[in-house]
């Protein structure tokens, strides 16, 4: 196949699916992931797609909510690191809610075979805890999303009714000193409010490109949040203001 024709079929690919990954359009094409990188840098250059770590997405200019494959490859360094340091914060017997978000997943992933309980309305969190019989699990219904690969609407938001947790790990799509904690998604938005009314403790899992990031809908006050833990390119004055009102932040190097 001439580079050409490989390069306009990634574009269609990324168009149809909104994101794509490196190995997997390697494996693809039948051609090194070398070939594949400057494949992608061509077509973001003539403004086609947008390259990410370990793959590229749709370019868009809304604030519409991101499809999970596409936040699978953004900033993954960050989520990983960000995650292994909120399952620190996690002990045997702890009762949590993870959201849908990649972090969450990312936690999920990290977490040891302990004996926890962990609500999530998560399909991916879900498919991750399989493996772990210690862990039980419980998954609150409702509408599928298939762009988040998880649970929203009116009747998942009931079903937190029935919890009281220790800990609640969330993340969201901006987080600012004086807009709050704030998604893309207005059903996401609604859902992570409960999680936080139904906790001891609401931790929000962020990497920096979230902070002081406006988005659609609002999730709750920056003061309903006990801690928060992002990446060390953290902005030193949000950090600041931040701790200023009471909220404890973490920082993690990668």
């Amino acid at each position: 196949m001439l580079a050409a024709e490989r390069r306009k079929k990634i574009y269609e690919l990324v168009d149809e699916q909104t994101a794509v990954k490196v190995a997997d359009l390697s494996n693809l094409f039948s051609v090194t992931e070398e070939t594949i990188r400057r494949d992608l840098e061509k077509l973001e250059k003539e403004n086609k797609i947008k390259r990410l770590h370990g793959g590229a997405v749709k370019v868009s200019s809304n604030d519409s909510e991101v499809h999970f494959t596409e936040r699978e490859i953004l900033h993954v360094e960050e989520k990983r690191a960000i995650a292994a340091e909120a399952a620190k914060l996690i002990s045997e017997g702890d009762k949590i809610i993870l959201d849908a978000s990649t972090t969450a997943w990312c936690l999920a992933r990290c977490l040891p075979n302990i004996s926890i309980t962990v609500i999530t309305n998560s399909v991916q969190v879900v498919n991750e805890l399989m493996e772990k019989d210690r862990i039980e699990v419980i998954c609150i219904g409702g509408r599928y999303s298939a762009k988040s690969h998880s649970f929203i609407g009116p009747l998942s938001e009931r079903s937190l009714d029935n919890y009281h947790v220790h800990k609640a790990f969330i993340s969201c799509k901006g987080v600012h000193i004086t807009n709050g904690v704030r998604d893309s998604s207005e059903l996401q938005a609604l859902l992570k409010r409960q999680m936080i009314a139904h906790c001891e403790e609401a931790i929000l899992m962020v990497d920096n490109s979230k902070i002081n990031a406006h988005s659609f809908s609002h999730i709750a006050p920056l003061s309903y949040i006990h801690t928060i833990i992002c990446d060390d390119k953290i902005d030193k004055n949000f950090k600041l203001q931040a701790e200023e009102i009471g909220v404890n932040v973490k920082t993690v190097s990668l």
